[in-house]
């Protein structure tokens, strides 16, 4: 399985570094791509991170996963990154899996009409940018999966994990973290 996690100046830190950090324990080739100009970029909370690569070489790879951690500056970032929503749309419409968290649920899929006819969730404070929102930590809707916070990024990844993966292999390694397994996404 592979997974794009893109990243740009002001993405939430414990979102995007959850998400790596949980796929690549189950095994999941993770790309994390900069959508930015420099390959490192500063987190909401400080936090530097450096891409493995930038998002212009990833633009003809297929991915079973894209998943887009939240921030505001950096769903901001997203939002407006032409080629990242291209790539986002060919998922929804090739049935492959892509994902957000936090405010990115709301200022990038919703945004962009990647939520049409689905159910989902966000951080609380935009819900009222998602035409069917739902107050679940972590709500999976076909193809579609999103989540509200920091708070859910780890139910989130481990959904994420669930759903490339296997439930054996989401609670295999939830378990070896010791975190509570989400039953209602």
């Amino acid at each position: 399985m592979k997974a794009l996690v893109p990243i740009a100046n002001g993405v939430e830190d414990i979102e995007t570094v959850t998400i790596v950090d949980v796929l690549r324990r189950a095994q999941v080739e993770v790309t994390v791509a900069s959508i930015e100009r420099e390959p490192t970029v500063t987190c909401a909370r400080g936090c530097r991170l450096t891409a493995d690569a930038p998002f212009a070489e990833l633009r003809k790879e297929t991915f079973d996963l894209i998943a887009l951690p939240g921030g505001s500056a950096g769903a901001a970032a997203f939002h407006k990154h032409a080629p990242l929503i291209d790539k986002l749309k060919e998922q929804r419409s090739t049935r492959r899996l892509y994902a957000a968290i936090c405010a990115s649920p709301a200022l990038v899929l919703a945004q962009h009409g990647l939520l049409e006819g689905k159910r989902a969730t966000c951080y609380p404070s935009f819900k009222e940018h998602l035409p069917r929102y739902v107050d679940q930590p972590v709500v999976v809707d076909g193809h579609c999966v999103t989540s509200q916070s920091p708070a859910t990024a780890i139910a989130f990844a481990l959904k994420l994990v669930e759903l490339l993966c296997g439930e054996e292999k989401a609670q295999q390694v939830g378990g070896a973290m010791l975190a509570p397994m989400e039953t209602d996404a």
